[in-house]
């Protein structure tokens, strides 16, 4: 059996392909990496600017790519796409991307392409059903990026206010990478104590509107991102490395990916963030949990917001 490098493609050279092309290089899970674009010129721009840190970075071969790239790649990554604008919410960005998000998997397919593709562009969820729907292929090798950045966020904000390390920390958003998604909080612990016992250990009597709160900052945070500095990147290029370095290693790792359900939570026929286990095949399987009955109904809800949107553009 030949040897050959783990191969990521980015479709997209723009803030955040850039940016996941670069905490991809300094990971060292993938030995080559190319950006692909329309704009020939910002190309090569950020591999040229990527490529003057090469002695710094495990060794890696970053380069300009063409569709045909697409042929031996092992992960697509897919940032293309219209950016979010200020006021605007991910929904609105449906039509926009629906096409761009078609013609780019038209060019993948044309290259018989075995890659597992990652959809960021947004709205990740309504557009990974779209590639996948185009693509033809097994749910498991077209996923999108879904609350994987959004669950960092919710980590992040309990790390903050418990004061513990965001590692020993445990928690999921689920559902729609948008405004229906929400907080899986019975399945929130700090090193397996749930976190309604844990703040009652500490004796903290505002939880109830602090959770709310923080549900609440994990929700608007691209909003008030957006509002600073017109665009999110770092945190959802981090995101990525987590979920490409998964299936180049076979890590067989738990993240909540937008992914395709075939009746697993009693939904079907939309994708969504639910905790996926990610392997060298993209989605080996989805963890199956018990939500309490409020959690379910968000879950149910948020797909039906989905599902009423991608049938408002089909129709």
């Amino acid at each position: 059996m030949s040897w050959r490098s783990r191969k990521v493609a980015i479709v997209g050279a723009g803030a955040v392909g850039a940016t996941f092309a670069y905490a991809m290089a300094q990971n060292g899970a993938a030995e080559e990496i190319c950006l692909i674009d329309l704009n020939e010129d910002l190309c090569k721009g950020q591999v040229l600017d990527l490529s003057h840190g090469l002695p710094f970075y495990p060794t890696i071969n970053i380069y300009v790519g063409t569709e045909e790239d697409y042929a031996d790649a092992d992960v697509i990554v897919i940032t293309a796409g219209a950016a979010q604008k200020k006021g605007e919410t991910r929904l609105d960005l449906l039509k926009k991307n629906g096409a761009i998000i078609e013609g780019i998997v038209d060019q993948i397919t044309a290259q018989n392409s075995k890659a597992t593709i990652v959809l960021v562009t947004n709205p990740v969820d309504i557009l990974t059903k779209i590639a996948l729907e185009r693509s033809g292929w097994d749910r498991s090798r077209v996923i999108g990026s879904g609350t994987v950045l959004d669950s960092s966020r919710f980590k992040y904000l309990l790390s903050d206010f418990f004061d513990v390390y965001v590692g020993s920390i445990h928690a999921y958003i689920l559902g729609e990478h948008g405004d229906s998604e929400f907080a899986a909080w019975s399945m929130a612990n700090i090193s397996g104590v749930q976190l309604d016992e844990y703040s009652k250990q500490l004796g903290i009597m505002n939880w109830p509107e602090k959770k709310k709160e923080i549900e609440l900052e994990v929700r608007d945070s691209a909003y008030h991102i957006i509002d600073y500095k017109g665009a999110t990147n770092f945190g959802v290029g981090l995101a990525l490395v987590q979920i490409v370095g998964a299936i180049l290693k076979n890590q067989r790792r738990v993240l909540t990916v937008s992914y395709h359900l075939e009746g697993e939570y009693g939904i079907s026929d939309i994708c969504l963030a639910t905790p996926c286990l990610i392997s060298q095949d993209g989605v080996a399987s989805i963890i199956g949990t018990e939500l309490t009955d409020e959690e379910q109904k968000k879950l149910v809800h948020s797909a039906s917001l989905l599902k009423k949107e991608y049938a408002n553009l089909k129709s």
